[in-house]
């Protein structure tokens, strides 16, 4: 056994054991030389198991993982073996993994677990994408570590085998509880729908916190166990665990799009739409009477209708209450022949920022309905009607909670935006000054839509480097503009630096030098320091910002090799 403060291979230094386990135990080290933290695991020939057998299953693991590159797995970066042990050299990933944050919070929030639940789709998406596919089979919260910045990462691949396409040959089994049913032989061979499986029995118990290796799940509902839970996802979990593997999502792709749009399967949701659709309706027959009364009124009456306008913009400027003054500029925009006049849209928007500093969705829909209703009117004057879309798209980037649990996802956030930029780029001239700006949201936008299916199809090769490029614009134009607000400051600082953390090794792929990535990381450690923080919520955000920056630092080093080379490997 391993001793506390011993050298390991002269150069891992045992700092304190972390966990263990029948034949092995696991230490936090240290490489002194590289300032850099691991986790050793050892594992001793006590002679109570076959070492041949258990050693095989290590390599196994060991072998899955080196084949491996993506930032939810862990890396094995050496392997020392004498006679009386074998050591695995790996990752030290900081945090607490997701059971035992069940046994110490009980149930976890919806919007945790749907977050959680599409980083591992990107994961299995990655595995099971690989040749030949590698099918995880053992997924389970025990398995998932929760780093402290919110990203998991996926433990333990003893269980891991790859599939043959050819005969459909797997063996082995799962945790029971969270296996499916072709786990435990004669049911059919595993394949990628066997991860699904175990996620949606995964994700129930982190819903319902019922443990299914200890109670026995034969209901997969997990509104059943708590009907106030969201129907969408009941259906998402429900279809996950589905016995027969063809009446499962067939791939992670399918089950991630659901999971982003699962509050769009609620039945509650539909009728909100349909109730929509009559409202739409009734809008587009109001501005047909509101068009036929406008042919035929005299230029007095149109007199009389600007100053109405006028006069509302007047008592809405000055009125404290938030709905009252969202009504009168609701009101300001239905004045006959004023729908076309963007100061109201404009204040509309400076109200939802003033509120709360949150755009939810219920302000998304009005603000879309007011401008789609009456773009032809907007259209009359190009440049006003490109700065209201600009102004939108930058609402939905950097305010947007779409589920009302302060969820700031990026991918979502991005995604609702690219609409508004792109048609800030379809309709803007070459002299408006915020075209690059929206060039760079718009391809960003695009970028975090599409990368997941890309990296599914193993086609990401070559989208990193122009995301670094629009990133980079941003950043740069965010240093020379004093007028941003602080939040969006901060939230554009932190988007830049978790693309750095997630992407550095496929940003070096792609070609993006070190030099450049060291002077991205700079330029936003040094525009962090300088925001002036006013508020409780800014301070709280440039705090995590500040804590997260050696990590992203880390990220760095790793993927340029940098620390190899200051321990001249």
């Amino acid at each position: 056994m391993l001793q506390i403060g011993s050298l390991v291979d002269g150069r891992y230094k045992i700092l304190s054991e972390i966990g263990h386990g029948g034949m092995s135990v696991v230490y936090m080290a240290i490489n002194e030389k590289a300032n850099k933290t691991w986790a050793v695991k050892e594992v001793r020939k006590d002679g109570t198991m076959d070492f041949n057998t258990v050693r095989a299953g290590l390599m196994a693991e060991i072998e899955t993982l080196k084949k491996l590159n993506h930032p939810n797995l862990p890396s094995i970066v050496d392997i020392i073996e004498d006679e009386d042990s074998f050591i695995i050299v790996m990752d030290y990933i900081e945090g607490r993994s997701l059971d035992i944050i069940l046994e110490e919070t009980g149930a976890q929030s919806e919007a945790n677990v749907v977050e959680w639940a599409m980083q591992l789709c990107d994961v299995f998406g990655y595995l099971h994408s690989r040749t030949p596919p590698i099918i995880y089979r053992d997924m389970k919260p025990a398995n998932v570590m929760l780093k402290p910045d919110g990203n998991i990462k996926v433990i333990d691949f003893g269980t891991a085998k790859t599939y043959d396409v050819a005969t459909g040959e797997t063996t082995g089994i799962g945790t029971r509880g969270y296996a499916a049913p072709e786990q435990y032989g004669g049911l059919g061979r595993t394949d990628a729908r066997t991860d699904i499986y175990c996620l949606g029995l995964s994700m129930y118990h982190m819903l319902t916190n019922v443990n299914p290796c200890v109670t026995l799940v034969t209901d997969k509902s997990i509104r059943a166990v708590n009907p106030a839970l969201s129907r969408g996802l009941d259906a998402i979990i429900l279809k996950c665990t589905q016995d027969n593997p063809d009446d499962r999502y067939q791939t992670c792709a399918e089950l991630m799009y659901d999971l982003e749009n699962y509050q769009n399967l609620e039945p509650l949701y539909k009728r909100k739409q349909r109730a929509k659709l009559i409202w739409f309706l009734i809008t587009v027959f109001m501005s047909f009477v509101l068009l036929i009364s406008g042919i035929v009124v005299s230029l007095s009456a149109s007199s009389v209708a600007s100053d109405n306008y006028e006069s509302l913009m007047d008592e809405a400027s000055k009125n404290s209450d938030y709905d009252e003054k969202i009504r009168l500029y609701e009101e300001c925009i239905s004045v006959p022949n004023m729908a076309g006049k963007p100061d109201a849209y404009t204040a509309l928007i400076q109200c939802y920022k003033e509120n709360d500093a949150v755009f939810t969705q219920k302000e998304a829909d009005q603000i879309e309905v007011l401008v789609k209703n009456n773009k032809e009117a907007l259209m009359e004057d190009q440049d006003a009607y490109v700065e209201i879309c600009f102004e939108i798209g930058k609402l939905y980037w950097y305010y947007y909670d779409y589920d009302g649990n302060g969820s700031n996802n990026q991918l979502t956030r991005g995604k609702s935006s690219l609409p508004w930029f792109s048609d800030v780029v379809k309709y803007a001239s070459e002299d408006y000054e915020n075209l690059g700006m929206a060039k760079a949201y718009s391809g960003i936008g695009v970028f975090y839509r599409d990368i997941s299916t890309k990296v599914i199809e193993a086609s990401d090769r070559g989208e990193y480097e122009p995301f670094f490029k629009d990133m980079k614009s941003l950043i740069d134009n965010l240093a020379s503009d004093e007028n941003e607000s602080e939040i969006v400051r901060l939230e554009l600082l932190d988007m830049g630096r978790a693309a750095i953390q997630q992407f550095a090794t496929k940003f070096k792929q792609d070609g993006v030098s070190y030099d450049e990535m060291l002077e991205f990381y700079t330029k936003i450690e040094t525009l962090v320091e300088l925001v002036d923080t006013t508020t409780d919520k800014t301070r709280d955000m440039k705090k995590k910002i500040v804590s997260n920056m050696p990590d992203t630092s880390t990220a760095i080093k790793a993927a340029y090799g940098t620390v190899h080379e200051e321990n001249g490997g």
